[in-house]
């Protein structure tokens, strides 16, 4: 069955704290007669601090749109590639051996889509399939990994990319004073995320089933309205209360595969806001400890979209001491409302024997003499994997 391996993710270098937000949203908005209101349901999403691809004096300013999805299209080309490389080397796989890329954003627009651009600058294969998906919010991380699996699973073998570029402050509209906005303004984050499917090999989620699932009647609840100015994000009061439908749906897939969603051994959850994660924990029954790291993505990025799911698994696999053969469950949800979910097991990394004394020497002082003449040898390159944080 099909391996999500490791996932890659990074944040821009600019930060905004909960503190600036705050100070920001009483300065702009003195005179808003909702504002004490705002102000409470930005404290009340427990985000410390968000990541920012411009400073926030850059970001509070609208160009217009041309020019913001013109900042999009740089600033992917930028950072993208640097967290593909990384997701790759997670996977043990070069850019040849990826069949597929799937593409996932909601932040900006281009056509043809950054898949082409990435064959045609990373060395993957002119016959990589691409699949770009565009308007499924947060929802696409999951079901990126979905795609995933089912490409893997009609075309055996095959290996597909996942990237999630999300640039959500290229979305800010200083015109939008309802209090939906007010809190979006609060809450969503930038990021860059990338993984792996294996067809075969690697370790991670071994991934196993996977459903979608539409909430019906709910689909103005998240929504953008496309301007001149671009786009302008609408998110109804009632999403919060989305769990309550949804949880049982969660149930049923796991119980489709013979599990309970309540005893599972690991949970990576869309961190949409933390009413979304205290109700699912309440409605699935399980203590708040096990969306920890759904919690922790929200903490330190905010709400970053479809990278979430990627940012959280990536703190699973950090956080190292998952046992093969857990049972887990992935979730994400977005504009429908729609929810993409899968279930899978965990598959642990072989164990290899540590090198001998002697056979460390012999690699050490073979590296010093491949590196005095300036090559690069496996031996060499075997040498610095046995040293983490020296690349």
């Amino acid at each position: 069955m099909p391996i999500l391996c490791h996932p890659a993710v990074d944040v821009p270098e600019y930060v905004i704290t909960a503190e600036d937000t705050l100070a920001l949203a009483e300065h702009q908005h003195a005179d808003h007669p909702q504002l004490a209101l705002a102000l409470r349901l930005i404290r009340n999403t427990g985000v410390s601090k968000r990541h920012l691809v411009q400073p926030i004096e850059q970001t509070l300013r609208h160009p217009g749109f041309e020019e913001r999805n013109r900042t999009y299209e740089v600033q992917a080309k930028e950072r993208v590639p640097a967290v593909v490389r990384r997701a790759l080397g997670n996977a043990e796989l070069a850019p040849q051996e990826i069949d597929a890329i799937i593409y996932v954003s909601c932040t900006g627009f281009m056509m043809p889509s950054l898949t082409a651009w990435l064959i045609n600058r990373m060395g993957f294969r002119p016959d990589t399939r691409q699949l770009p998906i565009a308007q499924l919010g947060c929802a696409a991380g999951g079901a990126a990994i979905n795609r995933a699996h089912d490409f893997c699973v009609a075309h055996p073998g095959s290996n597909v990319l996942i990237v999630s570029c999300e640039f959500c402050s290229l979305c800010y509209q200083p015109n939008d004073l309802d209090i939906g906005s007010l809190l979006s303004d609060g809450l969503f984050g930038d990021a860059v995320a990338a993984a792996v499917v294996r067809g075969r090999g690697g370790h991670g989620v071994r991934l196993e089933r996977n459903a979608s699932y539409l909430i019906p009647h709910t689909e103005e609840w998240i929504s953008y309205a496309v301007k001149p100015t671009g786009f302008h994000f609408r998110l109804d009061k009632r999403v919060p209360t989305t769990m309550e439908p949804l949880a049982p749906v969660l149930r049923d897939l796991a119980a489709a595969h013979g599990w309970d969603a309540s005893e599972l051994g690991f949970y990576i959850i869309h961190a949409g806001g933390p009413r979304i994660l205290d109700d699912l924990c309440s409605f699935l029954g399980v203590h708040p400890h096990a969306f920890r790291h759904s919690r922790a993505t929200l903490t330190q990025h905010g709400n970053i979209a479809s990278a979430v799911v990627l940012d959280a698994l990536r703190r699973l696999f950090d956080e190292g001491d998952t046992a093969n053969g857990s049972s887990g469950i992935i979730a994400g949800f977005g504009p429908g409302i729609t929810a993409e979910m899968a279930v899978g097991s965990w598959v642990a990394a072989p164990t290899r024997p540590a090198p001998t004394r002697s056979a460390t020497r012999q690699r050490i002082a073979t590296a010093r003499s491949h590196k005095a003449v300036g090559t690069r040898t496996p031996q060499a390159v075997d040498l610095w994997s046995l040293s983490p944080g020296t690349m």
